[in-house]
């Protein structure tokens, strides 16, 4: 358990950033932090790499689009245009139809406000990924990335770890579970592990260098 926990902390210091954080996502139980998280889900949701989504998210939210209200009013031309500068092209046009109906879903269904969405899904994982699968281009994968985030901010889901996350653990001889990986950080950092190892799995993190980090602790 100790040397796992060295493991842990090691990858902590190496990609202690979640990708919400990297977005300039400022997350908080409100309803412009998690609307903001929604979309980053519905952009990492594609056959992308992360480094795009995560500049498209960038550039929509520079436009001044981190409400439903803001990202319906948008034109679809401005989305498509937000998400080009992201260099995020290769889906652009149908992802800022998807945006334009989703941000209108979120208006009409929980007000603005996904913490409703919380409160009718009464925080159980099930439930959640159901209800946050009716928006468009939010899939399983999706439904997991915004659960991964939402975690840090919606205690009754933690630990939350989706079946990507779980490659990374097996690369670093971490336990392949939620529940094992949570003993080896405090609460609060949880989320930051699961995000850290979703890292690893992808590749974006070698496990052979978090675990030379951790050897020289």
């Amino acid at each position: 358990m100790g040397d796992d926990r060295r493991v842990a902390r090691a990858l902590l210091q190496r990609q202690g950033r979640t990708y919400a954080e990297e977005a300039g996502i400022r997350l908080t139980d409100r309803p412009g932090p998690l609307y903001q998280l929604l979309v980053l889900a519905t952009l990492l949701s594609t056959r992308i790499r992360a480094g795009v989504a995560l500049a498209a998210a960038r550039e929509l939210f520079a436009a001044g689009w981190r409400t439903p209200q803001a990202m319906e009013a948008a034109s679809w031309q401005e989305r498509v245009d937000a998400l080009g500068r992201g260099h995020y092209r290769r889906y652009d046009e149908r992802t800022a139809t998807m945006l334009g109906t989703g941000a209108r879903l979120c208006l009409d269904r929980w007000h603005g406000d996904l913490r409703r969405l919380h409160r009718e899904a009464g925080g159980q994982p099930t439930a959640l990924r159901r209800l946050l699968t009716e928006f468009p281009g939010i899939g399983p994968t999706g439904a997991a990335i915004f659960l991964r985030g939402g975690q840090a901010v919606w205690p009754d889901g933690r630990p939350y770890a989706a079946p990507r996350t779980l490659g990374g653990p097996q690369r670093l001889g971490l336990p392949a579970n939620p529940r094992g990986l949570a003993g080896l950080v405090g609460e609060a950092d949880f989320g930051r592990l699961a995000s850290a190892l979703v890292r690893v799995a992808l590749g974006e993190e070698s496990a052979g260098e978090v675990s030379r980090t951790a050897a020289a602790r």
